[in-house]
Order: structure tokens, then C-alpha cells, then sequence
């Protein structure tokens, strides 16, 4: 079963994906290059922290 991260863009859109590379690469910091489907541009995420309640 595939978990998925939910993540921000640079330009603040909230959305999940399946695969965040380099996840475990702790030493490159926890921003990645990903394609956000809001506005459609590769665009440098990082993992949102949330509660789950």
C-alpha cells in the first residue's frame, strides 16, 4: 500500500502525492522539485506538518 505526503508548493497550494524522492536524504534538507497540479510548473515542496485529530 502506497502512503502518500501532503505537501506545499512555493506558491502555497496544498496537495498530496505518492512519492516524495529523496525522502530519506535528510542531509539535502526536506524541500523537493515536484510538479504541482494547481499551476502546473515544477515547483520546490515540503512535507506539511498537521494534526490528525
Amino acid at each position: 500500500m502506497e502512503r502518500s505526503t501532503v505537501v506545499r508548493c512555493a506558491e502555497g497550494h496544498v496537495f498530496s502525492t505518492a512519492s516524495l524522492p529523496m525522502q530519506q536524504a535528510d542531509r539535502l534538507g526536506p524541500g523537493r522539485l515536484i510538479r504541482c497540479p494547481r499551476c502546473a510548473r515544477l515547483r520546490n515542496v515540503v512535507p506539511v506538518e498537521y494534526e490528525r485529530r
